[in-house]
């Protein structure tokens, strides 16, 4: 059986999206672009890219019709910092390819390298209308890891084909705070200095590369391999996923941002409603998990979960997470973006925390991200309110192509009912 399920996967995966002309019809769009939301609209999918959205889309004769009446149509969802693709069973070291504990990697570990696109987590997580996700790699704490930096985070979807990475090293991930502050020997203060040091060396390199090939620069704590990753984050062009979540934490990283010329990215930021005019100021986004209310360190005392409204209504561009980076919670994110409007956030706002703005800050809306002409048809419709639990998809497109409505726990649901009916 679970052969057969295989080969009728690949036979639907394996369509290219050029076959056919789609039109999903008398829906509701969300198109988090400039039409804003159609009430009753068309979506035209050509090539597996978006040719028309709107509310007079004529459909061309022999397209295949989606009746969405009822319906809306969402972007796909976008889980931001996920170990999806990178994790399968979390206690089986060898299916987990999340984290390094290589004393000469650190900045240098590529997670878009070695991905997954198998995994039976992808399927579970399209269930929620997640047709994309920035994996992020994590800190093999257990191994007594020193190092600053975690590696290099990477976009990628869940269209379950080889070619699954959408783009590489969209960033750096940094833990800062009490994370950081163990790693530097138990002081934020030691950890601040470390980084700038860090910095220092960086930029020494990078103007002295052919000394240091030739063993005459000044020597260097970290190795080959990490200076040359993080060349781009001290010239500015990478921005660094920084996990804090203190307010007096994000203040001081928010100081250092400006003071270094780095580009920062905050996520958790569980006290960042305290200082949200502070992060609105300096433009910096911040990743949040809308359900976040429950202390789990000194460094989270402030959490609440009227942080994403907060956040948002002091002019904070937002990105919605869930489950703290699992990937076995990926599925839980439109469920956090339902809590956050129930929080305050506005309902549009809480769809484009999970949908445009993911895309622009990893630098992929040009692909996804939205309903616009051009795009890749990415994108889900769905039988109600994307955020109410009970609503579910109808059709799920990922890079112009029909994705299954089926997952490994649904499969096993229907085998053993039917084995029980008997």
């Amino acid at each position: 059986m679970i052969r057969s399920l295989l080969s009728a996967l690949a036979l639907v995966v394996s369509v290219p999206a050029a076959a056919e002309t789609v039109a999903i019809v008398d829906a509701r769009l969300m198109t988090m672009g400039a039409a804003g939301t159609v009430e009753r609209g068309t979506v035209l999918i050509r090539d597996g890219r978006i040719v028309a959205a709107g509310p007079a889309v004529a459909v061309p004769p022999g397209a295949r019709v989606i009746d969405g009446r009822g319906g809306v149509v969402t972007p796909g969802f976008v889980q931001a910092d996920s170990t999806l693709g990178a994790v399968e069973v979390s206690q089986v070291p060898p299916s987990a390819d999340r984290a390094t504990h290589s004393a000469g990697i650190s900045a240098g570990f590529d997670i878009s390298r070695g991905l997954n696109p198998d995994s039976i987590l992808l399927p579970v997580s399209r269930l929620a209308g997640i047709t994309h996700a920035v994996t992020t790699p994590l800190y093999d704490d257990r191994r007594g890891r020193e190092l600053q930096f975690a590696g290099q985070a990477a976009v990628i979807d869940l269209a379950q084909q080889p070619d699954m990475v959408t783009r590489p090293r969209v960033a750096m991930v940094l833990e800062m705070g009490e994370g950081g502050a163990a790693r530097a020997g138990g002081a934020r203060g030691a950890a601040i200095v470390q980084l700038k040091a860090t910095l220092a060396d960086v930029r020494h390199f990078a103007r002295n590369r052919a000394a240091y090939d030739r063993g005459a620069g000044r020597p260097q704590p970290l190795s080959r391999i990490d200076l040359e990753a993080l060349v781009p984050v001290g010239e500015g062009r990478m921005p660094v996923i920084v996990k804090v979540d203190r307010a007096s934490d994000i203040v001081e990283m928010l100081a250092l941002a400006r003071e270094e010329g780095l580009k920062i990215i905050l996520d958790g930021a569980a006290e960042g409603w305290r200082v949200a005019p502070q992060i609105a100021a300096a433009g910096v986004p911040v990743i949040v998990d809308p359900i976040a209310n429950l202390p789990r360190s000194f460094s989270e005392l402030g959490s609440t979960e009227e942080n994403a409204a907060q956040l948002h209504a002091a002019g904070v561009t937002l990105i919605l997470k869930t489950g703290s980076g699992v990937a076995h919670r990926a599925r839980e994110l439109r469920y956090g973006a339902g809590n956050a409007v129930a929080w305050g956030l506005p309902h549009e706002a809480a769809v484009a925390a999970i949908t445009i703005n993911p895309a622009r800050v990893f630098g992929v809306s040009n692909r996804i991200g939205s309903l616009e002409t051009g795009k890749e048809a990415d994108l889900v419709l769905w039988n109600g309110d994307p955020l109410e639990p009970l609503s579910r998809p109808e059709a799920v497109f990922v890079k112009g192509i029909q994705m299954p409505l089926t997952a490994r726990p649904l499969d096993l649901r229907d085998r053993y009912m039917g084995v029980g009916a008997k």
